[in-house]
């Protein structure tokens, strides 16, 4: 049975990128009539601009599935229920709260579940004040979505207009790079400035990830807390099979259709099966690093 178990999650992994280029290839032409119908031509002869575009409709249908998938793990997380990579029923850390990075914001999927957290949060009476204060303080104040496909950006801020959360959600029409550019949007995010950061399944997929991670650590206040749920390298004793199903031949390809050119899909696992969710102290991981400790 464990032969056949593993066959089978082979199968499925090695056919899944596939899967899911399929899946993208069959928005290629709607997003074609879509932006000649628009009389678009600046589009149409940019091949970022396009794949910008073509990205967005496939996300727009895609994305809402994927959060299906990942719900059952993201939320517990967001509300402080996950320690050591195991869920439960109460709440054993704190939740997302204060100013928050929301990033690969997408066209808002996850809005919803930040409105219910925060809502979770406030209502808590005043016999709880202690435990709201030692687990979640007041609920959010700020959140920025950055999203730089512009499609899904003006997706993302209808969707935080129509969910209630405009007053307190800014979308950033911007990538990593450029949170701390004032020339690049109409604000800037300044160093030891956020409470959390939010990244669901979107790392694998930014450009020059190790300094992009880096500059969305060096954004966190201390003490302050980054919630992940990501693809992450196979395990070593899972096998050759499987390892051999991250190499970048079988990756390079879902690139060049739908990832908008951000980033080299290498060395991950896209099956949720092996995805850890855990929020990062960012004091921990210092005092880890200056103990020499992984």
């Amino acid at each position: 049975m464990a032969v056949l178990s593993t066959l089978k999650e082979l199968i499925e992994c090695l056919t899944g990128p596939y899967l899911f280029m399929g899946i993208a290839m069959r928005f290629l032409p709607g997003t074609l009539l879509e932006v000649i119908r628009n009389k678009d031509f600046r589009t149409l002869f940019s091949p970022s601009r396009f794949k910008d575009v073509w990205f967005g409709n496939f996300w727009a249908f895609i994305g809402p599935q994927v959060k299906a998938n990942a719900e059952s793990r993201v939320i517990p997380l967001l509300e402080g229920r996950v320690r050591n990579g195991r869920m439960g029923d109460e709440v054993v850390g704190e939740p997302i709260n204060g100013v928050v990075l929301e990033i690969g914001a997408g066209t808002g999927m996850w809005a919803d579940v930040f409105a219910k957290v925060n809502v979770g949060v406030n209502n808590q009476g005043d016999a709880d004040g202690e435990l709201r204060r030692r687990k979640g303080g007041n609920g959010l104040t700020r959140v920025y979505g950055i999203e730089p496909n512009p499609k899904s950006a003006a997706t993302l801020r209808q969707r935080v207009k129509d969910i209630g959360l405009d007053d307190i959600y800014e979308v950033v029409p911007v990538g990593i790079e450029s949170l701390d550019d004032p020339e690049a949007w109409d604000g800037r995010i300044e160093p030891e400035s956020v409470d959390c950061i939010v990244t669901i399944l979107c790392l694998c997929s930014i450009p020059e990830p190790e300094k992009n991670i880096k500059l969305l650590y060096q954004s966190l206040k201390k003490g302050g807390r980054w919630y992940a749920y990501e693809h992450v390298r196979i395990n070593e004793n899972r096998g050759v099979l499987l390892r051999a199903y991250q190499c970048e031949s079988v990756i390079r390809p879902r690139k060049a259709i739908a990832d908008n050119d951000r980033g080299y899909w290498s060395c991950v696992v896209t099956s949720h099966g092996v995805v850890p969710h855990l929020p990062i102290n960012r004091e921990i991981v210092k005092r880890s690093r200056a103990m020499g400790e992984d």
